[in-house]
């Protein structure tokens, strides 16, 4: 089925990705959103990544505009809602896609800056650009919000600030879901599990002294699914699923992707 977005309009936060072996899930949804009709503003704090893939879309014949902001910025979220308006008159989808876990640890070694740098990007951030989204959306009659949380949210132990996070995402998503069912914006979650994904790969990698190679063997053999990890483009369907007009009854869920991980017990 082609063209499930024809029409529309996107915003992806966090388009561009970190430099690595595969395709990151922001790059992912926008080259696929793209594909199937929408048109695709990509956001992200470094401009040149928000611009290669912008030119990655256009390449394929999609059309695509970058914008760089920081969604710590309750200002810059306000400028990427104002830019979408200003060019379509509309903003049929907002896709938030950013997260960092840099110098994470358990609740006893945890720096403090650590921990609020975290849910400041993760959580706060996340919010600040669905505020200042829902205003517009409401005006329009609807709108659909997904928000990229993780399987980390329902689990973990080793990662305090980025799985306390990803919990509030989905309270966040469940939250947003009811406050604006009425005006028939929708607003949904995605939990990916382990993916292979540069942000992933590499940033596990560099931490902990070992190769890209025993990083995703080892990440692989915890899967049940094939014994393999996902990747960007299996949240990039996901993604699409409930952002399509296919999920318009659909509004208030946290989608495990995660190859059956979420549902293995002991």
């Amino acid at each position: 089925m082609a063209g499930r977005l024809e029409g529309k309009v996107a915003v992806i936060v966090g388009a561009g990705q970190t430099p690595g072996e595969t395709i990151g899930n922001g790059r992912a949804m926008a080259l696929l959103f793209a594909r199937e009709g929408a048109e695709v503003l990509c956001v992200d704090r470094v401009a040149e990544r928000a611009d290669e893939t912008r030119a990655m879309v256009e390449q394929e014949g999609g059309r695509a505009f970058s914008l760089q902001a920081d969604i710590t910025k309750a200002a810059e979220c306000a400028e990427i809602v104002a830019a979408a308006n200003a060019r379509w008159g509309r903003l049929d989808i907002l896709v938030n896609n950013v997260g960092i876990g840099a110098g994470d640890a358990p609740a006893h070694k945890l720096e403090e800056a650590v921990f609020d740098r975290i849910l400041a990007v993760n959580l706060k951030g996340m919010w600040l650009t669905i505020k200042a989204a829902i205003p517009l959306m409401r005006e329009q009659g609807g709108g659909a919000i997904v928000n990229i949380s993780s399987l980390a949210g329902i689990a973990g132990g080793i990662q305090l600030a980025y799985e306390v996070s990803k919990a509030g995402v989905n309270r966040l998503t469940t939250s947003v879901a009811q406050a604006n069912a009425r005006y028939g914006v929708r607003c949904n979650a995605i939990m990916p599990g382990l993916m292979d994904t540069p942000m992933a790969i590499a940033g596990i990698a560099e931490a902990s002294g070992r190769s890209q190679a025993e990083v995703r063997e080892t990440r692989n053999a915890r899967v049940p699914l094939r014994g393999r990890m996902g990747t960007a483009w299996d949240t990039a369907y996901a993604a699409l699923y409930l952002a399509s007009g296919e999920a318009q009854f659909v509004t208030g869920v946290a989608l495990p992707v995660d190859g059956g991980m979420s549902s293995r017990i002991g």
